[in-house]
C-alpha cells in the first residue's frame, strides 16, 4: 500500500484564496493581464509557472507559499483563532480592508450627478415661471 501524498492543486487553491477574498475572475484577469478565460484554465491547472504564480499572488496580495500550502482546515483554524482572540486584542483585531466594486461606486455617482442636474433644472423652470 502506498503513502504517496497526492501533489496539491495549485489552481484549485488559487480559485478558493480569489473566492474567499471575494475578488470575481475578471478583477484577477484584469490584474495580471489576461483573460478571465485564461484565468478559468490556470485554475483547472494543478501546477503553474513560477512568473505566473508570482503575479496571481501579487494580486491577490498574498505569498506564493501561501498559495502553496493553502487549505481550507488552515483557513478555518485561522479565523477560530482570530474569533477567539478577539477580546485580547481589542482594537487591533479590527480588519479595515474595504472591499467594493469600483463599477457601482462609478454608477452610484452618475446617478446622483443626473440627480443634481434634474433639480437644477427644475429650480430653473420654477424661476422661469415666476417671471
Amino acid at each position: 500500500m502506498s503513502t504517496a501524498t497526492k501533489p496539491k492543486h495549485i489552481g484549485r487553491n488559487i480559485s478558493r484564496i480569489r473566492e474567499l477574498k471575494g475578488i470575481k475572475q475578471e478583477a484577477l484577469a484584469i490584474a495580471i493581464g489576461v483573460s478571465q478565460q485564461y484565468v478559468s484554465t490556470l485554475e483547472g491547472s494543478e501546477t503553474i509557472e513560477e512568473t505566473k504564480l508570482a503575479e496571481i499572488a501579487k494580486a491577490l496580495g498574498v505569498t506564493i507559499e501561501a498559495i502553496e500550502n493553502f487549505s481550507e482546515e488552515s483557513v478555518f483554524n485561522f479565523f477560530n483563532n482570530f474569533h477567539d482572540h478577539s477580546s485580547i486584542n481589542g482594537a487591533q483585531g479590527i480588519n479595515n480592508n474595504c472591499i467594493f466594486n469600483p463599477l457601482d461606486k462609478v454608477i452610484e455617482l452618475y446617478e446622483r450627478l443626473v440627480q443634481a442636474e434634474k433639480d437644477k433644472v427644475e429650480y430653473l423652470e420654477k424661476l422661469l415661471k415666476g417671471k
